[in-house]
């Protein structure tokens, strides 16, 4: 940029900020380069954690009570922020109308709502249709994709670009699919020899046990109730790790214990290194009812192992069934089994595709995302 010029200002808005985000994630490496470039950036946030160097803050952290208000409050917190404060670009992460550039990390909440009703009886759908923290977020989501200041919308799967597409009245000029970049040197097949006999000794897994790897929080949106239905299903040597924190991490192991699963499925917890896991699995399964793009699967197929997911996944762009992972619809449970019990039968075949599946997202480098972000915060920052 001109260094006459004055520095151009970003305002990043996120409710809450954590240094471990995957909204932050994505952004942290373009932001060191725009900082480096010059660009002046300010967080409007409800709260943060961790170290947030090189941002200056602005607090939006207005009494909330329940998500519905919470959400709105912070809303109204943020705009009259921006009334107050310049700034050439706004990028918002959260639903508020009004800004320059969304990053569409959640997808689409329509759809998503679409997909938990074909999971729900009427009685389910018709609470749904009339709570109102789902009317203000659809409103919300209406009002942002359609607001004349949206310059740039920031889709992380072609799913989500297509969604937005279709739900909504907006130029599909604006809907730019950049994907989240993976460290394929920190996630590499060598994870296996360092850390399968290990870890399975750690989680008294036999040696020769076929092993799913589960990853993720929001158990009951990605898939966990139908993954511990298909377990029951497949035979003994077939094993499950579910990796994550969830409120219904209590519930779940109690219906794994009522399908007579016994220990083969393994409740891990959060953990704060995935890594060992990865190299101990065979496969990674993610069954999700509604997620725009984990980055779990693009560090699982960086790693090495085939992916079996649902075409609701935002990582299905990457799938080419039968060659580097394995599709279905979250709902079909006979698929899923289906899907599992090829890699379990075929150790040759199950190698190969997780060979195939570290190529295919061997060019989405770290580096890669941050020059397509920075290209596009670029042309959205020119004067004149």
């Amino acid at each position: 940029m001109d260094s006459s010029s004055p520095p151009l200002s970003l305002a990043l808005i996120r409710q809450r900020y954590t240094p471990f985000g995957g909204a932050e994630r994505f952004l942290d490496r373009a932001m060191g380069a725009l900082r480096a470039d010059g660009v002046h950036l300010t967080l409007l946030a409800r709260s943060w954690s961790g170290e947030v160097a090189g941002l200056q803050t602005l607090s939006c952290n207005p009494p909330g009570w329940g998500r519905l208000w919470r959400d709105m409050s912070f809303a109204c917190c943020v705009r009259r922020q921006l009334r107050r404060h310049h700034f050439d670009l706004v990028q918002s992460h959260e639903r508020i109308a009004g800004c320059d550039l969304y990053r569409a990390g959640d997808g689409v909440h329509r759809v998503w709502l679409e997909q938990r009703g074909r999971t729900l009886g009427w009685p389910g759908r018709l609470a749904t249709a009339w709570s109102p923290y789902h009317r203000y977020v659809l409103a919300a989501e209406r009002r942002l994709f359609e607001s004349s200041r949206l310059r740039a919308v920031i889709c992380n799967s072609e799913m989500v670009r297509a969604e937005i597409a279709r739900c909504f009245v907006i130029d599909p000029a604006k809907l730019h699919v950049i994907y989240s970049g993976v460290d394929s040197e920190r996630f590499h097949p060598s994870l296996r020899e360092r850390w399968r006999v290990e870890t399975r000794q750690r989680w008294s897994i036999p040696p020769e046990a076929f092993v799913l790897l589960f990853v993720g929080s929001g158990f009951a949106r990605k898939g966990v109730p139908i993954l511990l239905e298909a377990m029951a299903q497949l035979p003994a040597s077939v094993w499950l790790w579910v990796v994550g924190q969830d409120r219904q991490s209590g519930a779940m192991q109690r219906r794994a214990r009522r399908l007579g699963l016994g220990q083969r499925v393994c409740f891990t917890g959060g953990q704060r290194g995935v890594e060992s896991f990865y190299g101990a699995a065979d496969g990674l399964v993610l069954p999700t009812l509604y997620d725009p793009f984990p980055n779990v699967a693009l560090e699982g197929m960086a790693a090495g192992l085939p992916l079996v997911t649902s075409h609701q996944c935002g990582a299905a762009d990457l799938i080419r069934h039968g060659e580097n992972g394995l599709l279905g619809d979250a709902l079909d449970r006979a698929q899923l089994v289906a899907n599992i019990r090829l890699l379990q039968a075929d150790p040759v075949r199950c190698a190969a595709m997780g060979r195939a599946a570290r190529q295919t997202v061997a060019p989405l480098t770290l580096e890669a995302m941050s020059q397509r972000l920075l290209g596009l915060y670029q042309t959205l920052l020119q004067r004149g």
